[in-house]
């Protein structure tokens, strides 16, 4: 639903706010500027640095690999010398870079099963998303990234068993709510370390207050690089201050991950087209268009989830065999406001309506659908919200 611009009729209830823009023209010329910046209005002029020189390390911000199928795999990096660059780019230039890639069955690359060169290009903040495949299933790779002298670290990845056979278990890890300033990510350190098969981040992958707007009860242990952010270069630094954290890097580098989002990607309490502060609807849809595009930019994930504007397709499911089919799902892009004022008061006529929804009807139909074709042993629901009512008073009663 997302990509294909067939909103439902609360998203037109919301954007028809947009005041003297039309929303539909609005839209439009969000989703036709975003697709020229991505694949290239005038891709003869191009011009690609086939031997670059950085002004540090471009890979700073590390590899990763994401949403394993029994035959491929995603690789992602992100050329940025000077991650933290006040512009956002990096410290790259205005020009597509060659960017090398090999895919080995051994750590020291002595048997290189798939490489290729892919363009790290500006519109993208240099960063490249290879779709490797022609891959065996349930095997073990490493894989890692050159650009002109430069060579990444190495990263690892795994496929996914083959659909249908026999597999007696896996192991996942599930993390989510990562506030930078709240502590050193030592979980990640541990995570890195254990022998899994996947990772599952489901959302909060950044947040967007600006420094020690947001407290923990011990107290803050470091501090965000800056206020409050609201554009693509202000997103692109956050996630960039999340990667300078070596023991996130480790948790990439080590499995295949699959990620998904919750608000802070965005913006604290957004449901749909409806902000979670004060601002207006055009103003706020310009913010989340920003926060999509840094979000496909620093995540191994698929071209079919690049940006269209404010809209971006995450729904998807990645099964292993016939033990477990994950079904990753997106609680933030459709649904309804929140209800009660997003209070956490007992059931109120409004939590009770049955009409609202979280997923949105397209997206509920896909998950169900997909679970009535299922011949998994296991359905499971990576998704951000509780799955069972919180009892918030102390006490027998």
């Amino acid at each position: 639903m997302g990509i294909s611009g067939n909103w439902d009729k609360r998203r037109l209830e919301t954007t028809n706010r947009l005041g003297s823009i039309a929303q539909r023209q609005f839209m439009r010329s969000i989703r036709t500027r975003v697709a020229e910046l991505i694949f290239g209005a005038c891709p003869l002029l191009e011009r690609i640095v086939a031997a670059p020189r950085f002004s540090g390390y471009p890979f700073s911000l590390g590899i990763a690999s994401g949403d394993p199928l029994p035959d491929g795999v995603v690789l992602w990096t992100r050329l940025a010398p000077e991650p933290l660059a006040a512009d956002g780019c990096g410290g790259m230039p205005e020009e597509s870079i060659s960017v090398r890639w090999e895919m080995a069955a051994d750590e020291n690359f002595s048997r290189v099963v798939h490489q290729g060169t892919v363009r790290a290009r500006p519109e993208l903040a240099h960063s490249v998303h290879v779709e490797v495949e022609g891959l065996e299933p349930t095997r073990e790779y490493y894989y890692r990234f050159k650009a002109g002298s430069e060579v990444s670290p190495v990263g690892r990845t795994k496929t996914a068993p083959a659909l249908g056979n026999a597999v007696a278990q896996m192991r996942f890890a599930f993390a989510s709510c990562q506030m930078y300033e709240h502590g050193y990510y030592t979980a990640y350190g541990h995570i890195s370390e254990e022998d899994l098969d996947l990772v599952v981040h489901l959302g909060d992958y950044i947040y967007e207050y600006g420094i020690n707007e947001y407290v923990a009860s011990s107290g803050n242990v470091r501090k965000h690089d800056g206020p409050k952010i609201f554009t693509l270069p202000e997103y692109r630094n956050r996630y960039a201050l999340y990667r300078s954290a070596s023991n996130l890097r480790a948790a990439h580098a080590a499995f295949p991950w699959v990620v998904t989002w919750d608000d802070h990607e965005v913006e604290n309490n957004y449901a749909d087209g409806t902000p979670g502060g004060d601002r207006p609807v055009e103003e706020f849809l310009k913010r989340r268009t920003a926060a999509y595009q840094a979000y496909y930019e620093h995540m191994p994930l698929r071209r079919s989830s690049v940006p269209q504007g404010p809209d971006m397709l995450l729904r998807r499911s990645i099964t292993y065999g016939n033990l477990a089919r994950f079904n990753v799902l997106d609680t933030r892009q459709y649904r309804d406001d929140q209800a009660a004022g997003g209070g956490l008061d007992p059931p109120n006529p409004e939590q009770r309506d049955p009409s609202r929804s979280i997923t949105g009807e397209a997206q509920e139909r896909w998950l169900f659908e997909g679970l009535s074709r299922s011949r998994s042993r296991w359905n499971v629901l990576a998704q951000q919200v509780f799955f069972a009512q919180r009892d918030l008073r102390s006490g027998p009663g």
